[in-house]
């Protein structure tokens, strides 16, 4: 009996001592499990450092000092160095289109049959409400006439006749008819201004001094374009489409 009870409690003491070792396992996934603990922790592949191996591999994992810092600053510079000429983002509002060389532009005056012509030509720039024409009353002058300003009445114009004839001119008449010019006193007609302006250059050497020059011809309509937002290149061909016509002036205008 008392050997009975002897392996007894040395078999209970030693199924107690493997539980406690892990050997027999538990119900929670055998955590005590020595092989289980040796393939967790892969003892196999530690390497043991010394100290100096311990700190160099500690300062080699360390960031750089200011690494953030830096980072942000080398951002920043790679920022400011970018070109100026970068496109502006797209929200920005477009830059304004430059403004017109010239704002309003002056051509003319042309007669009824220059001015069909013209327009034909400005067709091709397609300037629309841009082109504006207005009507004006000119003389299309045929000659010149060199003559004494009226003197009002025929007596006046009497005693002037008879100024001239004592300063030795004879080539004269005194004018007649409904007009601006009744009673004047005519000097000569001429096709060309400069013949009228030597026939005034004589009268002054003889001693007449009160004669004029007139040009003459009749009264009709003219027509005179102004052009709006011309850029220099359509300021240029408008130039050249006026060298074909006489008389005809480019300028600027309001």
């Amino acid at each position: 009996m008392l050997r009975l009870a002897f392996w007894s409690l040395l078999f209970l003491n030693a199924a107690l001592f493997a539980y406690a070792q892990g050997l027999l396992g538990t119900a929670r996934s055998n955590e005590h499990e020595p092989a289980r603990l040796k393939r967790q922790f892969n003892t196999a592949k530690m390497t043991l450092l010394t100290r100096d191996q311990a700190e160099a591999a500690a300062k080699a994992a360390a960031p750089p000092a200011g690494g953030d810092a830096a980072e942000g600053a080398g951002s920043a510079n790679a920022a400011a160095s970018a070109p100026a000429s970068a496109p502006a983002p797209s929200g920005a509002p477009p830059a304004p289109a430059p403004a017109p060389a010239f704002a309003c532009t002056e051509i003319g005056p042309f007669n009824s049959t220059d001015a069909r012509r013209f327009e034909a030509r400005l067709a091709a720039l397609d300037l629309g409400d841009r082109q504006s024409r207005q009507t004006i009353q000119a003389q299309d002058v045929s000659s010149w006439l060199v003559h004494i300003p009226t003197q009002g009445s025929k007596e006046a114009a009497d005693r002037k006749s008879a100024e001239l004839r004592n300063l030795g001119v004879t080539n004269f008449y005194i004018m007649q008819g409904d007009s601006p010019l009744k009673y004047a006193i005519s000097l000569g007609v001429f096709k060309t201004e400069s013949g009228a302006q030597a026939m005034l250059a004589q009268l002054g050497k003889q001693g007449v001094h009160s004669a004029r020059i007139a040009p003459r011809g009749p009264q009709t309509t003219h027509y005179v374009y102004r052009l709006r937002g011309l850029d220099a290149a359509m300021r240029k061909r408008v130039e050249g489409f006026a060298e074909r016509y006489d008389g005809a002036d480019v300028k600027s205008c309001g």
